[in-house]
């Protein structure tokens, strides 16, 4: 992947949304949120919007031995988000593969972007650490049905 795409508006119900408010922890000296932390707060979202779909991570992890890394990762930065907001972050796929999943994310404040990156995770099996294929129950959630678009939602799966 080179640079993460420019984008216009996205349609809005295409995309599980998760809050996240900046805390100290999360900014650097000039009270803003430091660049990299952005990266925790699309991962955030990623493992939320798994959890949505009825897939929690560590349940994966101890129960059938496999997980998601990040493989690719590209990141703009276009205004920084400052102490005490709180910040929208989406997840959209762009595309499902044998072993691997791309998607968009985007973080914004009151409907104003800060940061968009694309990301592709690939399934792993954890105990050689080689690449797998996804389960067909994961793969026919992600590619088929539609996803909450809100925490609320996400709770009642």
């Amino acid at each position: 992947m080179t640079a993460a795409r420019q984008r216009g508006p996205r349609d809005p119900s295409a995309a599980f949304r998760w809050p996240i408010r900046v805390y100290w922890e999360d900014t650097d000296a000039a009270g803003i949120v430091f660049y990299a932390n952005y990266l925790k707060f699309f991962e955030r979202a990623r493992s939320e919007w798994l959890r949505s779909l009825g897939f929690g991570q560590e349940a994966l992890r101890t129960t059938a031995g496999f997980g998601f890394v990040v493989t690719d990762t590209s990141l703009r930065y276009v205004e920084p988000a400052r102490l005490d907001d709180v910040l929208e972050i989406t997840v959209e796929v762009d595309h499902v593969g044998p072993a691997s999943v791309s998607v968009s994310q985007q973080a914004s404040r009151a409907g104003r972007l800060l940061a968009e990156g694309a990301i592709r995770v690939g399934c792993i099996d954890l105990g050689t650490f080689r690449p797998r294929r996804i389960p067909e129950d994961i793969l026919a959630r992600i590619g088929r049905r539609p996803m909450p678009t809100t925490p609320q939602e996400a709770s009642r799966r």
